[in-house]
This record gives C-alpha cells, sequence and structure tokens, in this order.
C-alpha cells in the first residue's frame, strides 16, 4: 500500500511538472518585453546600488533576470527570463529555473544579475548548453554588507551575483541548483 502511495506521489508531481512547462513555455515573454524588463532592473540596481554599477562597468558580461517566480509548498519551483549584456547591447535571452523540495511554503518574486568578470566564465556559459549554478566557474552571492567591502582590487571570482527587488513570503532564496538555459524568443 505504501509503494503504491508513492508510486501516484512520483507521478503527480511528474504530470504537475510536465504540465508547469508547458504552461511556461506558452507563457514566455518576447524579446522586445524580456529587454524592457531588464533595462529597468539594471536602471533600479544600479542606482540603488554603486558597487553593482561598478562591477558592471568592469564586467564582460551582465546576465540580468529581472522578475524570477517561486512558489513552493514542501515542493518548491522557480523560473525566469533574462538577458545577456556585453556593454548596453543584448547578446542572448535565458531562461533559469529550478526546483526544490523540504521544509517550505510560500510564494516569492525576486531578480538577479550575474557579473561575468572573466572571458573564461562567458566561455562556461555560452559552450555548457545548460549552466548549473554550483557548477562551472565561482560565483559569489553579494548582500549589502559584502558589496560594501568589495573594491575593484579585490575582485578575485569569476561571477559575481546581486540578488534585488524580493516581494512575498518565503524564507531565503537560494542560487544554487539554478538551471539557465539559452532561449530564442520571438520578436
Amino acid at each position: 500500500m505504501l509503494k503504491r502511495l508513492a508510486i501516484v506521489a512520483l507521478l503527480q508531481i511528474v504530470l504537475s511538472s510536465a504540465l508547469s512547462v508547458i504552461a511556461f513555455a506558452q507563457l514566455a515573454p518576447s524579446a522586445s518585453e524580456i529587454d524592457q524588463n531588464v533595462n529597468a532592473a539594471l536602471r533600479n540596481l544600479y542606482s540603488r546600488n554603486e558597487k553593482a554599477r561598478t562591477l558592471g562597468a568592469k564586467a564582460k558580461g551582465v546576465l540580468v533576470f529581472p522578475d524570477i517566480k517561486k512558489a513552493a509548498f514542501i515542493v518548491g519551483a522557480q523560473y525566469g527570463y533574462g538577458a545577456l549584456r556585453k556593454g548596453s547591447r543584448t547578446v542572448g535571452y535565458y531562461r533559469t529555473g529550478a526546483a526544490s523540495y523540504g521544509f517550505q511554503a510560500g510564494v516569492k518574486k525576486f531578480g538577479y544579475a550575474l557579473f561575468f568578470m572573466t572571458d573564461s566564465a562567458l566561455t562556461y556559459l555560452d559552450n555548457s548548453g545548460g549552466w548549473a549554478i554550483g557548477t562551472g566557474p565561482s560565483i559569489v552571492v553579494l548582500d549589502e554588507g559584502a558589496a560594501r567591502s568589495l573594491t575593484t582590487t579585490n575582485l578575485r571570482s569569476d561571477v559575481y551575483a546581486f540578488v534585488f527587488s524580493q516581494e512575498g513570503l518565503m524564507g531565503g532564496v537560494g542560487l544554487e541548483g539554478s538551471k539557465i538555459t539559452k532561449i530564442a524568443p520571438s520578436g
């Protein structure tokens, strides 16, 4: 009996995951919508955080996900769309997604920007066919305190991440385990 319940629960999770992927694919924003959201998110981040603006000026590229949505009740999922910028030019579009399991409940919306400081980190993103954060280049997630101590002479990581615009009720934001995949949105 317990084995049957476990199989039914697993099938429900797989089916709901498949339906969610189909729904997310149909709701994907256009390239121009992603660009508008990325522009607004970068303006907001740079106006509120001088260190992010400094990193942006030195970065080889900045991958911005302006609107990540996360929901969970025991099983959680998050997704969002973004763009990779080199200077002020968009050079690619990406989707991020993650699933989690554990003692969790809530809904949250947030954004994050990944500042690629080395050519090798950008090459890894381009060649990985789907980068899972936590593998590949080293990444440092910066909050307000860590960002204050960052100077242009102590930049040592391949990638720096800033989490911003957090709204909602859920404990913590984890980037580890997120998968980033290149996409080709409509016009």
